[in-house]
């Protein structure tokens, strides 16, 4: 009498493939694409948390007053800009859709260099000097940070 060990090559295609439809059921269930957008969201908050926290550190620090020019410098209260770094001057409404003019820039990496080796930056642009993320100063000091490129919704910080 033959003693039979192991599995037969039937038994093992049948198990491996039930494993690789529950893996894709895993898979499909996790949305793997959702996931990554709430990451890239999730990034996207502390960014702009980490913009109005600087500005606001330096509003303190250098006494600004409400028109926040020695933080911002110069800008018109109530106009929405888009942050950029170094010498960028136009294409600001191309990248943030709340900008109204292509020369709506406001260069914050030298009046927050105290603040920030470099300014954050939205991890889907690609856009050399622009961040993706906008700004907007009230007559009453009240700063309004967005992420133009917030893939589950609106994305805003105000202090």
């Amino acid at each position: 009498m033959k003693i039979k060990n192991g599995f037969t090559l039937i038994e093992l295609l049948i198990v491996v493939s039930i494993m690789a439809v529950l893996a894709i059921v895993v898979l499909v269930g996790l949305k793997p694409a959702q996931r990554m957008a709430d990451a890239r969201d999730a990034r996207r908050g502390q960014d702009i948390n980490q913009i109005v926290t600087g500005i606001m550190s330096c509003v303190i620090d250098k006494k600004d007053t409400a028109n926040l020019n020695t933080c911002l410098g110069t800008h018109t209260t109530g106009k929405t800009y888009e942050i950029v770094s170094g010498a960028i001057t136009t294409g600001c409404n191309s990248v943030c859709i709340g900008v109204t003019g292509a020369s709506d820039c406001l260069p914050l990496n030298t009046t927050l260099a105290d603040y920030f080796i470099d300014i954050p930056k939205d991890p889907n642009n690609s856009v050399t000097g622009h961040t993706g993320y906008s700004l907007t100063a009230y007559t009453n000091g009240m700063v309004v940070v967005e992420a133009c490129g917030a893939e589950n919704g609106t994305m805003k910080v105000s202090r």
